[in-house]
């Protein structure tokens, strides 16, 4: 089923011409859309489903600069930033809150990881971070007293927004800019006129353009291949339950075993750490060269299995012609079921973890797709091959928290302005130029 979001109406009168449009309806792209018309720049922001249905509202709503990978530090911080001002701008509730993030653990070498990140990464960038001792670990976990707890770590400014109201807030902020925003309206390809962007061919007829940011999640690599573009993605299927309301739990906080998260309601998400399926499709075959570094890494946390996105959806094999029904159009929205396996393990964590939560019921639970790529670092990128393309996708779990981040530094690609961020971290090009793919943080 799919996880409670806010749901926007769209605009009534689809735009014959823009300055930009944006593919994809998540946070990147509503963020995307948000700053591009925060630039004076008119933005139709395209979603083939409804704002934020995919994994924006999927995800566990961390927001976090603790154990980044070194690439998104600078993102990271600027995304932060931004969760702040953009809430204050906007003038509604993104749910965002600097509530800290508490790591807890019993594995001697995960805190030595963490001391190792901290030292190396964390406080040379000026992150906030302070290691936990035994005692403070054990009293963030209070209630779980059958555990030996030997240290943790809390990154003090990290936080969590709220994935049912984030995307349609921002959303409607970029419309209170000027923006135009087309729910049910999947784009279907690309006008391309001597190698620039043209226009957007979409199910309701062509936008003229001369920008265009593809964000279109797991079915980024999809779109691309449909203009020879070879974008290497693969999509990890994971689950995610709610409980009901809870008391007496930290905001935000990290176990081996799983993650709780605070929502405004008083219920938690609880999510694997780290943990979930791919499947094997035809894109997954495709690539699987150029992920067996991640493979060999995550061996552990990576389960396969074969599914019906064998078949069908943004990983199967097909193309498509612009005046027929596309792919998009066949799944509005990417609604993989649960897996009750992971449910009831979830449970059962919460369960050991808490022994006075034996009661805990669940709400609802639902699944995802995380769309990867082989170092798990996203391609926020202009696109060569061609003109007026900027490609931001792949975030490999991180995209909810970075969202904001990830689209000013989009929106700065597409205007030419000089960006917040370094983009060369994020280059498309890094996988067709011989760099060497180090893989990143989960």
């Amino acid at each position: 089923m799919s996880p409670p979001i806010l749901r926007i109406r769209s605009d009534d009168k689809r735009p014959e011409q823009a300055d930009a449009v944006v593919i994809g309806g998540g946070i990147v792209g509503v963020s995307t859309g948000y700053f591009l018309a925060k630039r004076g720049l008119s933005v139709a922001i395209l979603e083939k489903g409804y704002i934020g249905g995919e994994q924006s509202s999927r995800n566990w709503g961390w927001c976090r600069q603790q154990n980044r990978d070194a690439r998104e530090l600078p993102l990271s911080a600027l995304a932060l930033r931004l969760w702040d001002e953009t809430t204050r701008d906007i003038g509604r509730d993104l749910g965002f809150r600097r509530c800290g993030l508490y790591y807890a653990s019993d594995n001697a070498k995960q805190i030595a990881t963490w001391e190792d990140w901290g030292s190396k990464h964390g406080r040379p960038f000026g992150v906030r971070t302070r290691m936990l001792s035994a005692a403070e670990a054990a009293s963030v976990m209070k209630g779980s007293a059958n555990r030996k707890w030997l240290g943790g770590v809390l990154s003090m400014d990290d936080g969590t927004a709220d994935p049912a109201l984030a995307a349609p807030v921002i959303a409607e902020g970029a419309r209170a800019l000027g923006a135009t925003i087309h729910q049910d309206c999947a784009a279907r390809g690309l006008d391309i006129t001597n190698g620039a962007v043209s226009g957007v061919i979409t199910e309701r007829g062509v936008i003229r353009t001369g920008a265009v940011v593809c964000s279109g999640g797991a079915w980024a690599s999809a779109f691309c291949r449909r203009h020879g573009i070879s974008f290497p993605q693969a999509s990890v299927r994971a689950s995610v339950l709610r409980t009901r309301p809870l008391e007496g739990l930290p905001p935000a906080l990290s176990t081996p075993e799983c993650t709780l998260t605070r929502r405004l309601d008083g219920s938690y998400i609880v999510a694997i750490s780290g943990r979930g399926t791919l499947e094997f499709t035809p894109q997954a075959l495709r690539y699987a060269r150029e992920f067996m570094p991640m493979f060999m890494k995550r061996i552990k946390a990576v389960e396969f299995g074969i599914g019906r996105s064998f078949f069908r959806g943004p990983e199967a094999l097909g193309s498509w012609d612009f005046d027929k029904e596309s792919p998009f159009e066949q799944i509005r929205v990417l609604d993989p079921a649960p897996d009750q396996g992971a449910v009831r393990r979830l449970l059962g964590c919460v369960k050991q973890l808490y022994p006075v939560m034996k009661d805990v019921t669940v709400s609802d639970a639902w699944g995802a797709y995380i769309d990867s790529t082989p170092d798990a670092v996203p391609v926020i990128s202009a696109i060569d091959r061609i003109k007026g393309l900027v490609l931001a996708a792949g975030f490999s779990g991180h995209g909810f928290g970075t969202g904001p981040g990830a689209g000013h530094l989009a929106a700065s690609l597409v205007t030419g302005e000089q960006p917040a961020v370094d983009p060369t971290p994020f280059r498309f090009s890094r996988f067709g130029d011989g760099s060497k793919v180090t893989v990143g943080a989960i």
